[in-house]
């Protein structure tokens, strides 16, 4: 959906379009249904990855060869954008499929992508990754959390927090130090399979301003053993490096988010003040609507075009880390620009949940400080001067 007739994604295919299309009545009829239950429940169920599995919702890039779909970041792009315009913000697959399941593919050996990627497809498990601690955000140079290597197992200890997907997820990729004194030469990804483990435990499904159906959680590592083979890859300290290459990535799905949370503000918006009344005329009809409006669809459609040129780009493996963490800040920051103005359209009635612009709203605060906080965004394009 784009509010310019006319305009259409460079990276929208036919065959996109048809997977848009039955994206959007999956959500319609699987997920929409159970949304405000799940907010209330704080976490989505279960068996809701199980269907999302079965529709081929999940792991859609991936190869078909690790159960995956055979597509290509079109393909998530597609998926993120309708469970955006679905209104369905507690279903984690961003992370599980656009995150998680890529490092598994691109630097897991031939068997950890055979034992994981599969069941990542079907459902069956779900992946989180734990990056953030207590005391460390956006430097993930300073993580404290070590896995240390004892024959032929590695001894995890450590505490995560913020952590998607956290009450549900059977799978995590660890961030953690093989080396403590190594920096960020000392840091590798450990994939912790929770149901094989001892010295595992979830702790609170955080309460949070937003998102509220997303199990965002706390987790802790107490002398938590897993065997040498679950590093991922072949060779220790290669962690920080793996997480930089993929980086691109994970901040334009973000930003790919911020365009529909856009978009759909205003579509609400400009719906709302058609039909609401003051002063005995439409409040659209007011000038100060229209040209508050006109500056937040000009910025839309700015972003939109700008997120789509760095899409191609990565389809063409170009997209560099210095123009993703552009659009990751400024779309973002447009984001909360955008939706805050259209919710002052609707007066009281924008304070109120049980209106979108309400959720959309508390929802979008946190895309400027997750996958990298704005600031730290800014600082590695300052770095190109």
């Amino acid at each position: 959906m784009s509010l310019n007739a006319g305009y259409k994604s460079p990276w929208l295919n036919e065959e996109l379009e048809i997977l848009q299309s039955a994206v959007a009545k999956f959500y319609e009829k699987e997920f929409q249904p159970h949304v405000e239950r799940w907010e209330d429940q704080g976490c989505v169920d279960r068996d809701a990855w199980l269907k999302a599995g079965e529709a081929g919702i999940l792991c859609a890039s991936i190869k078909e060869e690790y159960g995956g779909g055979g597509g290509n970041f079109g393909h998530e792009m597609v998926i993120a954008e309708e469970q955006g315009r679905a209104g369905i913000s507690g279903f984690g697959n961003s992370v599980h499929s656009g995150i998680v399941a890529h490092y598994i593919q691109s630097y897991g050996t031939e068997d950890q992508k055979k034992k994981w990627l599969p069941k990542m497809a079907s459902g069956e498990i779900v992946g989180a990754i734990a990056m953030t601690e207590p005391g460390t955000g956006s430097d993930l140079q300073g993580v404290k959390t070590t896995a240390k290597k004892s024959g032929n197992q590695y001894v995890v200890n450590g505490q995560k927090t913020f952590i998607t997907n956290g009450q549900q997820a059977n799978l995590i990729c660890v961030v953690a130090k093989t080396d403590p004194a190594g920096g960020a030469k000392g840091t590798s990804l450990i994939m912790v399979e929770t149901d094989e483990v001892e010295g595992f435990r979830r702790g609170r499904n955080l309460k949070k301003m937003g998102q509220k159906a997303q199990d965002t959680s706390e987790l802790f590592f107490d002398e938590v053993k897993v065997p040498t083979s679950n590093l991922l890859g072949t060779e220790e300290g290669k962690g920080f490096f793996q997480l930089m290459q993929q980086l691109p990535q994970e901040r334009l799905i973000i930003a790919v988010q911020a365009c529909v949370a856009m978009e759909m503000a205003l579509k609400y918006t400009t719906d709302y003040v058609k039909e609401r009344t003051a002063f005995g005329q439409r409040i659209l009809d007011f000038q100060n609507t229209q040209f508050k409006l006109a500056e937040c669809k000009t910025e839309a459609t700015i972003a939109r075009v700008f997120v789509d040129d760095c899409a191609v780009k990565l389809l063409d493996g170009k997209l560099d880390a210095t123009t993703a963490a552009m659009a990751k800040w400024w779309t973002t920051q447009k984001e909360n620009e955008i939706i805050d103005t259209c919710l002052q359209f609707f007066g009281g009635y924008g304070y109120m949940m049980e209106y979108p612009i309400a959720k959309l709203y508390t929802n979008a605060r946190i895309q400027k400080i997750y996958g990298g906080t704005n600031e730290i965004m800014k600082m590695l394009v300052a770095r190109t001067l």
